[in-house]
């Protein structure tokens, strides 16, 4: 029988957090791994995860986690700024390394971890696992295979509930200061954006537009009033690498049906990748993903099956499921050599694009006459 791979996770919170939510739950779900360390900020709530995790081993200070002998791969799991403190260690002692997305704080933070990353030869995974939902990868089967002809157009709307009423919780506070990197630009539009080069190749060509339109939240456990530099609204136009035409429009502070929507209009057809279920106003990552498919104009769609999940059909939060699937891919590659995840490399290249939106909307743009 072969050997479990070795798991420390940095961020194992037992009160709350990503990690407790999705990271430990899947990995306890795989047979393929076994999580022996776990590292939070104090020595109670790092013994406490190390007792629900089954973990051996707690430890406050992350570094002595990465440099374990017992850990094979470090799974970083907390607040984006501190991403490259905890990862460029890890990657120094050797270990593969799971960072969770956005990868860094800035593009020059993910350029500095991807370097170091190839310097140290080992596997290395970002957490854009909206990639390996089931409903996902058999829409970029349909898409490939030509299932609606020539794709000639794609319309992109994801809208989050975060922000509604004009609260925030204290712990989402930092993702109102843009110099955190983790606003909806970030982390909506990273996900989204990363899922839409996933099913039809790289943007080419683009404008944009970012703008603030809740400049102030009340932090609903403080009744604190914070102010916001994070764009709650992202718009770009533009062009994909084969001229197919693309529009998106990623907000924050949605009432209501608040859900992601990605649309391929095609030559023989139409494909909707659609988030739904209890979690779709947090971003199509961590939702219920269901395709839809309409060949005729005016005609009702049509729910398209999915194939089951390769890794984790038993697992009933959609959230979990999709961190497993990338867990249970990230497993083969570190196995077999091969290299199939979302990558630091590919963490990269997506705060690329970012900060092209960010520099398309610094461009002048064209005023209409009479505003």
């Amino acid at each position: 029988m072969t050997e479990p791979i070795r798991v420390g996770v940095i961020g194992a919170s037992p009160d709350r957090g990503w990690a407790t939510a999705a990271h430990l739950p899947a990995l306890t779900a795989l047979p393929d791994f076994e999580i022996t360390a776990v590292a939070t900020t104090r020595t109670g709530s790092a013994r406490r995860a190390a007792e629900l995790a089954g973990a051996a081993h707690a430890f406050t200070d992350p570094a002595r986690l990465s440099g374990h002998p017992d850990v094979d791969l470090v799974v970083v799991a907390v607040k984006t700024p501190d991403h490259a403190g905890l990862v460029l260690p890890a990657l120094d002692a050797g270990k593969h390394v799971y960072c969770e997305w956005p990868l860094a704080r800035t593009t020059k933070e993910a350029e500095v971890m991807a370097e170091a990353a190839a310097r140290a030869g080992v596997h290395h995974a970002v957490g854009l696992q909206a990639r390996h939902a089931p409903a996902v990868r058999h829409a970029r089967s349909l898409l490939t295979r030509g299932a609606i002809g020539r794709v000639t157009g794609v319309n992109v709307y994801a809208a989050r509930a975060k922000g509604v009423g004009g609260t925030i919780t204290s712990d989402a506070v930092y993702t109102l200061d843009r110099r955190n990197g983790a606003g909806t630009l970030e982390v909506a539009g990273g996900h989204t954006l990363d899922l839409l080069e996933y099913l039809t190749g790289p943007v080419s060509r683009l404008s944009a537009d970012l703008c603030v339109r809740q400049p102030r939240l009340t932090v609903s456990d403080t009744a604190e009033s914070v102010g916001v530099t994070s764009p709650d609204h992202v718009m770009v136009q533009g062009l994909l690498s084969t001229g197919v035409p693309v529009s998106v429009h990623i907000h924050d502070g949605k009432s209501g049906d608040a859900r992601t929507r990605l649309e391929f209009s095609g030559t023989r057809g139409s494909l909707a990748v659609v988030s739904e279920g209890p979690a779709a106003g947090h971003g199509i990552q961590v939702s219920d993903i269901h395709l839809y498919e309409t060949a005729a104009p005016g005609a009702a769609w049509r729910h398209v099956d999915t194939p089951p999940d390769r890794a984790t059909p038993d697992v009933p939060a959609t959230a979990v499921r999709n961190v497993a699937e990338l867990y249970s891919a990230l497993a083969a590659d570190i196995r077999t050599g091969s290299r199939t995840v979302p990558d630091f490399e590919t963490g990269l290249r997506l705060h690329g694009l970012l900060d092209t939106i960010r520099t398309a909307d610094e461009t002048v743009s064209g005023q209409v006459r009479g505003l």
